[in-house]
């Protein structure tokens, strides 16, 4: 049993939390989860600031929902000037997925460390200066730098902001706040994603590119450039405004200094979370989910170029259609779908991915020349007004699917471990999942592969590993009661 030590600067008041038993163990917040599990006891020290009145905790709370949402709101818009960067330097096809690799090799290479690092310095200084840093990237890229290089300092930013954005949650607010505060902090990250897609796509539109050729601002040379400007700007208000974020008090001890025993613990909890019967089956469906996800994203652009005959400003306003869908699903989920039920989703894993394939057939040759719907002047071409149903659909089951599968593996990981390194170890999977399937994106893109096929192909991957962990979790529940652990 792992302990943790939870003590405030007034004597006589020490909370011992005893390490993640059953359901009734006190569970040690996420903050201090992420400070490690080796041997000993880890002091928490609260100041009393700690000890701010609910009011103005809640002022700081919204603060940080403000720099998250403006934050993530430039992490989706980079992704479409960077892209369209690349096509004003005429880069090959299968250079784009390697912006997404370049990006989120630091999440894989940091998982150790980066829990260590949020927890060294105070979280609120850590998100000043990931924004800071994913702010020189978008710099780097206007001075001339590669956009893979300069993404990838992007990345390493953003892998350090990650769980800094988590963990200061629980030390701002108190406990029984903090399912509404992530409730809050994932339905600002959602709406960023919609919006951050669909200002990328205007930011590189036609009505951009005339606005640069008559400006003649020093270094905007195209409009991906002043995309890149404007997503440069949106990262620093973000980090300008991580400074108004208090001061919760928390300090913890700087383990960066140990990071042969952060691997150690790290690889523990990646094994403990993998021989678990339940943990293994949501652990492998959303690893798989947001590695198809993340590759999904590149290929719902080229998809609407090439079967829909859009630029890359109206694609990004597609692929900002299938952000919706995943909110509406995951709302749907939450509503409908207890802990305790949350098995009975896999089938929806299957029919994402046949959807997908379905996805790879619909062309606008589906339709007659000139069909569309008449809005007074403006004719909106049918094989588009249906395509954004289709994207809410797609987007719709991804997020049913993930939201009951994540419950379980918080669940099971809390259980276990605890909610930082489950997190850590979940992020690890997710994002290892990212850089393969990006690297055979980039792999059929080179061997010239249409884009029909190259979803075809991913969409036939995701339905069978699909299959089969249905069919190990079949096998499990005939040797472990899952609705026990479950409950547990």
């Amino acid at each position: 049993m792992r302990a943790f030590v939870l003590q405030s600067r007034k004597p006589r008041r020490r909370i011992l939390f005893a390490g993640c038993i059953s359901r009734s163990t006190l569970r040690p917040p996420a903050c201090l989860a992420q400070v490690g599990t080796g041997a000993g006891l880890c002091a928490l020290r609260t100041s009393s600031r700690a000890q701010l009145p609910l009011r103005f905790m809640k002022k700081g709370f919204y603060t940080i929902i403000a720099a998250q949402f403006i934050s993530s709101l430039a992490d989706n818009a980079l992704l479409i000037a960077a892209i369209a960067l690349l096509s004003v330097i005429r880069s090959a096809a299968w250079v784009t997925p390697l912006l997404q690799i370049f990006f989120t090799v630091s999440y894989v290479l940091l998982a150790p460390f980066v829990g260590a690092f949020a927890d060294a310095l105070q979280k609120r200084h850590v998100m000043f200066i990931s924004n800071a840093l994913k702010a020189s990237g978008c710099m780097m890229m206007i001075a001339g730098v590669h956009p893979i290089i300069a993404y990838g300092v992007v990345g390493f930013g953003a892998a350090a902001y990650s769980p800094a954005k988590y963990g200061i949650l629980t030390e701002l607010l108190p406990a029984e706040k903090l399912v509404k505060a992530n409730a809050w902090l994932e339905s600002a990250t959602v709406l960023s994603t919609i919006v951050g897609t669909m200002v990328g796509g205007a930011l590189i539109s036609t009505f951009a590119d005339r606005f640069v050729a008559h400006a003649h601002l020093p270094l905007i040379r195209s409009s991906a450039d002043l995309a890149m400007f404007a997503v440069m700007l949106t990262y620093a208000i973000a980090a300008a405004i991580n400074i108004f974020i208090p001061d919760t008090g928390a300090r913890y001890p700087n383990r960066l200094s140990e990071p042969t025993k952060l691997v150690s613990d790290f690889y523990h909890c990646f094994n403990v979370l993998w021989a678990d019967k339940l943990a293994q089956i949501a652990l492998w469906v959303t690893t798989l989910m947001w590695g198809g996800a993340v590759t999904l994203q590149l290929l719902v652009l080229k998809w609407a170029n090439v079967n829909l005959g859009l630029s890359l400003s109206k694609a990004a306003v597609m692929q900002g259609v299938t952000g919706l869908g995943i909110a509406v699903g995951a709302a749907a989920a939450a509503a409908l779908i207890p802990l305790r039920r949350s098995l009975s989703v896999l089938p929806v894993g299957i029919l994402t991915g046949a959807v997908a394939i379905a996805m790879a057939f619909y062309n606008k040759n589906l339709f007659p020349a000139g069909a569309g719907l008449h809005i007074g002047s403006y004719v909106a071409p049918v094989y588009i007004v249906l395509a954004y149903p289709l994207m809410i659909l797609l987007g719709g089951l991804s997020g049913f699917f993930i939201v009951p599968m994540n419950a379980i593996l918080q669940h099971r990981g809390a259980t276990l471990l605890s909610a930082g390194h489950s997190i850590a170890v979940q992020n690890f999977n997710q994002n290892l999942a990212v850089l393969l399937m990006l690297g055979a994106y980039a792999l059929l893109l080179t061997a010239k592969m249409p884009a029909q096929w190259i979803i075809v192909v991913f969409g036939v991957f995701i339905t069978f590993m699909m299959w089969l962990a249905k069919r190990r979790s079949a096998a499990n529940e005939r040797t472990s009661n899952m609705h026990a652990l479950l409950e547990e």
